[in-house]
This record gives C-alpha cells, structure tokens and sequence, in this order.
C-alpha cells in the first residue's frame, strides 16, 4: 500500500476518436468559410487530380488541399512562390493529427502577384527555347486559306473578316472558341491543334496561317493565352501563327511563341494579306519595267551587233583567197589530168606486155603441175585411211564371229524357241509351250514336248550336245 493515496480522478475518459472528432467539429463551426492570404509553399498532383500545397507566412505553414471537381474550376493554378488568396473552410486530418485547409478557389493576391507568376512562367518556358527566333516561320506572302481562332461572337471577327475582304479575298475557316474563362486554355489549344491535324488534301482547306484572336481586357481576361497549354500548342504549331490577343499595350505568353504578333485583331488581317490593290498596281509596275527592260535589251543587243559587225572584215574579203586559189586550181587541172593519163597508159602497157601467150601456157603448166601433185598426196591419204579402216573392220567381224551365238552353237550347245520364235531358257517354260524349235549349229529341229505330271526340272549337270531334255 502507497504512503500517501491519490484521491480518485474524475475527469472522463475519451477515445481518440471521440477528440479527434470535438477538435474537428470545434474548427469547423469557429471556421466554416475563411478567406486566407499567403504565399503559395510546395505543389503536388495526385494522380486522382487532387492538389496538395502549402499556404505559407513568415512564421506559419498551413497545409492545403482542392479536390478534382473544384481543381478544375479554378482560373488560376497556385504555383509555389505565387501569392494567393484562398477561399475555403478549415477541417482536420485525423489519420495524421493535423488540420488542413480545404480551398474551393484561389486568386492572386492583386495584379502584382500575376505578374510574378507570369515572369516565372516566362523565363521558364523561355529556357526552353519555345521563344527562339530561330522557331520563328515567315509568312506566306498570300495565302489561299486563313484559320481563325476566336470567338464567333463579337467584333473582333466581325473586323477581321471585314479586313480580309478590302484587302484581298481569301477563304476563311473560323474555329470557335471560348476566349476567357476556364474554358479558353484548352478550348484554344485544341483548336490550333486541330487546325494542325487537317490533311493537305482532305475534304477541309488546310489553313496557309493562323490568326488567334481577342479584343482588349485586363489581365484576369487575357490569362487564358498565358497559359503554358497554349504556348506549347503556338510554338509547335507547324502552321505560321499570328498572335493578336488584346489591344497594342496588352502582352501575353502566346505573342512569344507565336510566329508574328499583331498589335490588333486588325492588325493581323492586314499582315496575313497584301492589299488587292496594290498587288495590282505593283504587277502592273513590275509588268511596265519587264517591257522597258526588255526593248532595252533589244536595242543594246541591236547596238552592239551593229558594232561588232562594223568590226568584222567583208565577205569578198574573206572569201578572196579561196577564189585565188580556186582559180589556180582551175588552170592546173587540164594539165595535171593529162599526165595522170599518160601514166596510167603507160601503166597499163607495162602489164599487157607481161601477159605474152607464152608466158600464160608456163603458168598453166606450173599451175597443173601443183594440182596434180596435190591430187596424188590426197589419192595417197585416203587409200591409206581405207586400207587402214578396212583392216580394223575385218578384226571386228573376227571378233563378233568368235563372240557370236553361232560360234557356240558349234561348241555342241543349242538354241530352244517357242512357235513363235522367242528364245527359252527353262525347262518350265519349255514344257508349256506346244512346239519347240531346237537350233543346233547345222540346221533346226522341230520338236513336241513330252506329257508329264508335273513340270520338269532341269537336270544337273546340264545336258550335253544332242541331248534336249
């Protein structure tokens, strides 16, 4: 037993559950809806579409969470360092003992804070060279299809379209778009996307440019051009792209990425077409300057050939020594043709006296003197080759004597036939057949085989000469 005894406490015992519940319950009724200023700490994006941060001051962190649904209706994301305003209530996290601020919307806190977050943004994506000059495409000088993104309501494709057509008509497709709000970011990006998928050949013109278009507001207005979706989707755009959102003084990401920026939606018509006008009027310069420069160029050529023939010598000057020559010719001929007469004939003469009948006989002689050695040498060869073959064949015919059946027939060996003539070569054969011819080596023997049981076997050894079964 102690020394001393503590009295019996009567203070009542609670679960964590139950405290953790009267904590919950005690924030939310002191702080059922709070609006709370502080600089925006670490952000995170579960995969659910849940956003965790913190809401930070010099001296405290409170930690922050937006569900999807109310994700998705913000107009502005916090990013860390941004200085917002928090709309949202305050509740508790008992799995881990704290409490959290569940934010239902977020501003900037005053225009200073977007600008801010809009430098970070831009040096962000400047970093990545979305800004290049080297990304930057030239315009076509005059195309035959214009995309417009904008909206379809209000004067600012009213003034686009009213441009176009004072300046130089052109086919126009107007891809309508929600251009503030939540709705502007994604509904502009997949409109230039969009505009980008169209085939060069499908039944929809592909757009030669783009003009993405808003008349003038505040910053808030203009935010859904400095969203990071809508610059990647202008610098990837393969499309040349005229960025005309808000009035001259008004900047936003999108005049970075974009190929030109206009100062106006009207601005933009007339950067993207010439004047029809003065289209007109410059060919028709460009027309009289080709005729001007054409006769020009007639006239020098005129002018020079003039000079350059003044500089060459007269026909009859260059064709003098021909004709000198050809008449010095002309004088040699007779005489030149007659001597090569005379030395033909004499020629010709030399040769006929080489042909005396004499002469000829001798070459006759000669000639059948070499004919009829030939004819001997040949008449010699081929009673040599058919002596030769002819002794070669009788040692042949001996050969097939001595190897053919006639040769053995006089060894005392016969040939037995069928009726018919076919050779026998069994005793078995033998006894079916009606007749038999034996052929011995002097003559043939017509023979009936003998009636017997059964077939009859051949005999060993073999029978003899004149022996036939």
């Amino acid at each position: 037993m102690d020394l001393i005894d503590e009295p019996p406490s009567n203070t009542p015992e609670f679960s964590v559950s139950e405290i953790s519940g009267a904590v919950k319950r005690v924030l939310e009724g002191e702080f059922g809806r709070v609006r709370v200023r502080g600089e925006v700490g670490r952000v995170m994006v579960a995969r659910t579409g849940h956003m965790y941060f913190d809401l930070k001051d010099d001296r405290a962190v409170i930690a922050s969470v937006s569900w999807k649904g109310q994700v998705a209706r913000m107009a502005v994301k916090p990013e860390e360092g941004m200085e917002v305003i928090a709309t949202g209530r305050l509740t508790t996290f008992a799995p881990q003992s704290k409490y959290q601020l569940q934010v239902e919307s977020i501003e900037p806190a005053g225009a200073g804070a977007l600008m801010a977050m809009l430098e970070k943004r831009k040096a962000a994506l400047a970093a990545e060279g979305l800004f290049g000059a080297d990304r930057k495409q030239r315009l076509p000088y005059l195309p035959r299809v214009i995309g417009v993104v904008t909206s379809p309501q209000g004067a600012v494709i009213r003034d686009i379209l009213h441009r176009l057509r004072d300046r130089f008509g052109v086919h126009v497709l107007v891809w309508p778009v929600a251009v503030q709000g939540q709705a502007c970011a994604p509904e502009v990006a997949r409109a230039i996307k969009g505009f980008n998928a169209l085939p060069h050949d499908g039944p929809v013109p592909r757009p030669d440019v783009l003009i993405v278009a808003r008349g003038g507001g505040s910053i808030e207005d203009l935010w859904g051009f400095n969203e990071e979706i809508v610059v990647r989707a202008a610098a990837d755009s393969q499309i040349p792209l005229i960025s005309a959102v808000g009035h001259e003084t008004d900047t936003t990401l999108i005049d970075y990425a974009a190929d030109q920026r206009a100062p106006t939606p009207t601005a933009a018509a007339e950067i993207a077409v010439p004047v029809h006008a003065d289209l007109m009027a410059h060919l028709a310069n460009l027309d009289a300057r080709l005729i001007r420069s054409g006769g020009q160029a007639i006239t020098q050529r005129q002018q020079r050939l003039r000079d350059v023939a003044r500089a060459l010598p007269r026909p009859d000057t260059l064709l003098a020594p021909a004709v000198q020559r050809l008449d010095q010719w002309a004088e040699r001929f007779p005489g030149s043709l007659r001597a090569a007469l005379h030395s033909k004939a004499q020629e010709l003469r030399g040769i006929a006296a080489g042909l005396r009948a004499t002469t000829i006989t001798h070459q006759i002689d000669k000639g059948r003197d070499r004919l009829a050695e030939r004819t001997g040498r040949a008449t010699r060869a081929v009673t040599n080759t058919l002596e030769r073959q002819a002794t070669q064949l009788a040692a042949l015919e001996r050969l097939r004597q001595s190897l053919g059946y006639p040769a053995t027939l006089q060894r005392g060996y016969a040939v037995v036939r069928d009726d018919a003539g076919a050779v026998l070569t069994s005793a078995q054969a033998a006894g079916r057949k009606p007749a038999l011819q034996v052929e011995f080596a002097d003559g043939v023997l017509d023979v009936l085989p003998r009636k017997t049981d059964k077939p009859a076997k051949p005999k060993t050894p073999p029978p003899q000469q004149g022996d036939l079964f």
